[in-house]
């Protein structure tokens, strides 16, 4: 088959990562044209507000804020979506692969929710989607789990990919902030958006797991499928006491697969201070892959980012590239098994860190441990903190041997009602 001219690229988005991806295609012109065998060329921009265009320094005639010069070009090879969020993100991108366009985006949220539909739509066309910039950033995640990892039956995912909370909680660990004024800080540098909740609530690495847990475990996961929490309710007294357990306290992300059935999970857990994850501070990322052949694999870098995130979009518009000059068709191959059974949270089986505010008297741990005992969990630790006598109140922090959620929700349920019990103040899962 003859080689192309020439490749061309429409861009969706003119955003934080929107720029930085038009910049690498128009600065590295050379570099691509020798990657993939011909030169690349962003053809169309869309951008809505033309304000944000008019102080890059390109061409005025490349912005359009019809989606139409870019969907309805019948030039454009390849489109890249950098617009984030849902819509109109969702349908654009259908769009482009009913055209028979490749696609290229980095939106972690359009491929939780419609992943699956984007590969069989894909397929179908003869064409491909590419997202190695929805996880992680500049860290080569995706292409690991299609390709490296393929050989591996993966039995468990461990990974920080939230690089705000990652910074927040190194924040709240090393320099005893708390955390409301880790995140203002975390704002204040642009790490954290002006409404965070997103990160904060653990919303996004969410997503990231869906996308991750769907090609690691080759099952259909939905982001309701994954429980998650945030880490707002965690306080400064939570670090400290990690601290003196042996523990450090990060928002991970979970999945596991054992006997047919997968779990998936984010959430703030107890680590050891001795693994490695457990050492991946500020606005950095790591995910911990176990596989039956490769063993336990680590992959570590910055998560976010416009010049981690264009690094992973424009390997993958190099990827199409060479597919389309060479007219060499590979289609996506995941195939996914809807029958896996996604276990409820209800059903893990953890260890856990209790810490509660209790009236300071005799009896009081008894009544608990009666409480725990009864539902068949074990204490492995209890250290009763500084008591306040002038407020006849005592801090008891204690840590469980594995025990079931259900029964640590009933447990829990159960000790506040104590009258010797005044709050349960935190509690939070430990991952050994």
């Amino acid at each position: 088959m003859a080689r192309r001219e020439d490749v061309r690229i429409g861009l969706l988005g003119f955003g934080v990562i929107g720029s930085a991806v038009a910049r690498a295609l128009t600065q590295r012109g050379k570099v691509l044209a020798g990657e993939v065998g011909c030169p690349v060329r962003l053809a169309k921009v869309l951008e809505k507000d033309i304000a944000k265009t008019r102080n890059s320094g390109m061409d005025p005639s490349l912005f359009s804020t019809e989606a139409a010069d870019v969907l309805g070009d019948h030039q454009i090879d390849v489109v890249i979506e950098a617009l984030g969020g849902e819509h109109p993100a969702y349908e654009f991108i259908k769009q482009a692969l009913s055209s028979g366009k490749y696609v290229v985006t980095c939106n972690k949220e359009v491929m939780a929710k419609h992943g699956p539909e984007f590969l069989s739509l894909a397929r179908e066309k003869g064409i491909d989607i590419l997202y190695e910039g929805s996880v992680g950033g500049g860290i080569p995640l995706i292409a690991p789990f299609k390709h490296d990892l393929l050989a591996n039956e993966i039995s468990a995912i461990h990974a920080i990919i939230n690089g705000t909370t990652n910074y927040i909680l190194t924040r709240m660990a090393c320099d005893g902030m708390d955390f409301s004024s880790a995140l203002q800080e975390a704002q204040r540098l642009g790490y954290a958006e002006p409404d965070p909740t997103f990160d904060v609530e653990g919303i996004d690495p969410c997503y990231k797991l869906t996308i991750l847990a769907m090609l690691a475990f080759h099952t259909l996961v939905r982001p309701e499928d994954v429980y998650h929490e945030g880490i707002s309710r965690l306080s400064s007294r939570d670090f400290r006491y990690a601290r003196e357990l042996g523990y450090e306290i990060k928002l991970l992300a979970i999945g596991k697969e054992k006997d047919g059935s997968i779990e998936v999970r984010v959430h703030p857990v107890f680590l050891p201070q001795e693994l490695l994850l457990a050492k991946v501070d500020g606005v950095y990322n790591a995910v911990q892959v176990e596989g039956d052949l490769v063993g336990r694999v680590l992959l570590y870098g910055q998560g976010a980012g416009p010049a981690p995130t264009s690094s992973a979009v424009i390997a993958d518009v190099i990827d199409v590239g060479r597919r389309v000059n060479s007219g060499v068709t590979l289609t996506p191959q995941l195939k996914l098994d809807a029958s896996k059974r996604i276990k409820p949270i209800a059903e893990i089986e953890t260890r856990y860190y209790l810490r509660m505010s209790t009236v300071d008297r005799p009896g009081v741990l008894a009544n608990i441990a009666r409480i725990l005992g009864d539902l068949g969990i074990s204490i492995s630790s209890v250290i009763q903190k500084e008591s306040d006598v002038s407020a006849d109140a005592a801090e008891i922090v204690l840590m469980t041997y594995p025990a079931l959620e259900s029964a640590m929700q009933q447990a829990m349920t159960q000790i506040e009602s104590l009258d010797v019990v005044r709050e349960i103040s935190n509690f939070v899962r430990v991952e050994d």
